[in-house]
């Protein structure tokens, strides 16, 4: 496969019957045979366990179990790093078209089993059939776009032709990396993560959120499976804070690749650049640290449009999307009206069961997440208007129902902190120049919007508003693998760009080799 042979994998149309049945079969299937299981750790090619073991619930049911988790400490997650860089040499070594079709039998066997880690996700971190089918997908997508991408970039690397010597430059794998991945999108972004800095010759330590280690336990038998020797690939599981920080902080380790809070990642930011004993190199980082998104609708602009792609950003998945619409920065003339449009829509939101058909709408991922969502609300009520807020939601679970928030000023907290859950906040604007000024006023540069019909608007958003991910017309969430490479600027993280032309080179380095000749 080459790059220009890449399509992304399409969405489920679950409108019709025979994907609702599929669909429906791979929830008992997941019900029968994977929830409950007690998963183990990987370490150097063999299972492990740990003294301790913590579970998982179902943030929809807190009576269904998800899984039996492995509690492993600093001495495990050592040990991990120091068999990842026993392997490397030989994986280092391997030709590129072994690891590539690794990973295309990988992205078809996921293919062929997609409703299954679908199903997992809608149990075990509460997606939506659509947000779960999406996940996977992405997963797929970031499988096989990397794999094409890592055939093109071990090509020969065109260099200027000197007299008297034959020059090259070729990428060659760096080593070891942390792979640290979140549990909003816990098999795309983990399998995407995972995938890069393998199919580039690296080892890896990979440790899931402790919200959703179940869906990387089975990527990981699925890998196993199509061939991936198991010791390239260790797999830890425990708190963040003891084995993640391990990881971070191990001389061997030469890149971690990181995705989560920006609290947590400014903390690997600063743990990476100390130099341990015995460390060889300055540690590379890849992060992707959350944002504060804005849609700006200007008084030229297809109203309605604008409405639903703001529902569809701030509340798809609860809000607990990097790139969702926290803040909707409205012109002054269109303000009221765009309200009236809003606030029902919002309103006429259910929440349920997301494993249940039709049910778009679930819970919030854990108890911190309901009780930040929560504070948040409370601040809300200071701070603005509640517009929409509170209703009926189902019990035994994490769930928190949209709310919108009338007249917040562009500095106040509800406009400048991430809340990472179902809440939103109405900015008015005098103009649209204001409306640039105001999206650019957080600490964060991830992803926005425009929607206008302004062709000079159009021109000045796109030089002026300061995020990685701009869109037009649409919503700021939703990029696509190849498409829409991902990623931000500021506190946002390193703007790696995931799924992008260049995203290999963040696992690779350069050498160049010149032999003089007669």
């Amino acid at each position: 496969m080459q790059l220009s042979d890449f399509r992304n994998e399409p969405f489920t149309d679950f409108s019709q019957p025979e994907n609702q049945q599929a669909f429906e079969a791979a929830l008992s299937k997941v019900r029968e045979e994977y929830l409950g299981r007690t998963w183990p750790c990987w370490i150097g090619g063999q299972e492990v366990s740990g003294k301790k073991t913590f579970e998982g619930r179902d943030p929809g049911d807190q009576s269904r179990h998800i899984g039996t988790y492995q509690e492993l400490g600093a001495a495990e997650a050592n040990r991990a790093v120091e068999q990842a860089y026993e392997a490397f040499p030989e994986w280092s070594r391997t030709d590129v078209q072994y690891r590539v079709d690794v990973f295309m039998r990988a992205a078809q066997a996921l293919r062929e089993r997609k409703h299954e880690f679908s199903a997992m996700l809608c149990y075990e971190v509460g997606k939506s059939w659509a947000e779960a089918d999406g996940d996977t997908a992405e997963a797929i997508d970031f499988l096989e776009y990397y794999a094409g991408q890592m055939l093109e970039t071990a090509q020969p690397q065109m260099v200027t032709p000197v007299a008297g010597e034959h020059n090259r430059m070729t990428y060659i794998p760096i080593g070891v990396g942390a792979i640290i991945p979140p549990w909003n999108f816990p098999l795309a972004i983990m399998a995407g993560m995972t995938a890069a800095a393998l199919i580039a010759g690296n080892t890896v330590v990979l440790k899931p959120a402790e919200q959703s280690p179940a869906v990387a336990a089975m990527w990981l038998e699925l890998m196993h499976e199509v061939g991936l020797p198991k010791n390239v690939l260790n797999f830890v599981t425990g708190p963040g804070e003891v084995v993640g920080a391990a990881m971070v902080k191990h001389p061997r380790t030469r890149f971690i690749s990181f995705t989560g809070s920006r609290q947590v990642g400014l903390w690997i930011h600063e743990q990476s650049a100390k130099v341990q004993k015995g460390q060889q190199w300055m540690k590379r980082l890849v992060a992707e640290m959350g944002g504060k998104d804005s849609m700006l609708i200007d008084a030229e602009c297809d109203l309605d449009a604008a409405v639903d792609a703001v529902i569809a950003a701030a509340y798809g998945f609860q809000g607990q999307k990097c790139s969702a619409c926290s803040r909707a920065i409205v012109h002054q003339d269109v303000y009221d009206a765009f309200k009236d449009k809003l606030v029902p829509k919002v309103a006429a939101i259910k929440a349920g069961h997301p494993a249940e058909y039709g049910s778009n709408f679930g819970p919030v991922i854990d108890p911190d997440a309901l009780k930040k969502s929560n504070d948040y609300i409370k601040i809300g009520k200071k701070e603005g208007k509640m517009l929409v807020g509170g209703g009926d939601a189902p019990d035994g679970g994490h769930y928190v129902m949209p709310h919108v928030f009338d007249g917040i000023a562009p500095d106040a907290k509800l406009a400048q902190d991430e809340v990472f859950g179902p809440v939103l906040a109405l900015i008015k604007v005098k103009d649209f120049e204001e409306g640039l000024q105001v999206a650019n006023n957080t600490d964060y540069g991830l992803t926005g919007s425009v929607f206008t019909d302004n062709e000079e608007h159009k021109k000045e958003a796109m030089d002026r508003f300061h995020v990685g991910n701009f869109y037009i017309n649409r919503k700021c969430t939703g990029a696509l693998v190849g498409a829409h490479p991902f990623g931000g600027f500021n506190m946002s993280g390193t703007d790696s760009k995931a799924g992008g032309p260049d995203y290999m080179l963040q696992f690779l380095q350069a050498k160049t080799i010149s032999e003089k000749v007669n």
